[in-house]
């Protein structure tokens, strides 16, 4: 099953990264990457960082599974593996739709000083981040399909970058960029999943953040 695991994992990075940048290359001219991760120490930099981590670890996990790193007990039974494998599937084919439904306004990636439109339809109806939420299900898929130490800690950290990402820089971003269309957007779709993390925004203030009680203090234009 680990090797299925590699399969899978390093299948849906190509199809993520290489395949979808392609596709954005033919019908825009650019590919969508944004990869300057910002001054050294930053909370876009850090998300970054923990990112790449979280890429690589994953692919060392089943390597690791398969070189004969004990799995752990808790989770070394083939139901669950056989539910990883699903997860793990799922996860891809979500990605990809997900990125497919943002059409020209995908990135990896954000450059604070670009324009893109806001895209709150189809998936993004249900969800603010299909695809963070579709990897981090990938992610999760593979570590039950190889259960050791590595995939465990790839799956942390990958939810631990996303967590940044989405809060420190992503956020911030749209709601420069969007305005009262984002902030009315995060008022009525959760942030990962349906319903979950919206946030609410009285006039004058910055949003709140349901789950925690946290005030969101995001820039406005």
């Amino acid at each position: 099953m680990a090797a299925a695991a590699l399969t899978i994992y390093l299948l849906g990075l190509t199809l993520a990264f290489g395949w979808r940048s392609i596709v954005q290359w033919r019908r825009t001219g650019d590919t969508g990457l944004r990869l300057d991760a910002g001054p050294v120490g930053t909370l876009r930099w850090w998300a970054k960082l923990l990112f790449v981590v979280a890429l690589l670890l994953g692919a060392a996990g089943p390597i690791a599974a398969i070189a004969g790193l004990p799995a752990l007990d808790a989770f070394d039974h083939p139901v669950t593996r056989g539910a990883g494998l699903i997860l793990a599937v799922a996860g891809v084919l979500t990605t990809l739709v997900s990125q497919l439904h943002m059409g020209t306004s995908w990135r990896i990636g954000v450059d604070p000083g670009e324009h893109t439109d806001l895209v709150t339809t189809r998936v993004f109806a249900l969800a603010r981040n299909p695809i963070f939420t579709a990897m981090t299900a990938t992610s999760l898929g593979i570590t039950l399909m190889a259960p050791n130490v590595v995939s465990v800690a790839a799956t942390a950290i990958l939810v631990m970058s996303i967590q940044l990402q989405v809060r420190a820089v992503e956020e911030p971003y749209l709601t420069r960029v969007h305005g009262a269309a984002y902030t009315t957007y995060t008022a009525r779709t959760g942030r990962f999943l349906p319903g979950i993390g919206r946030l609410t925004a009285p006039a004058g203030t910055a949003p709140r953040d349901r789950e925690t009680g946290t005030q969101n203090n995001t820039p406005h234009p």
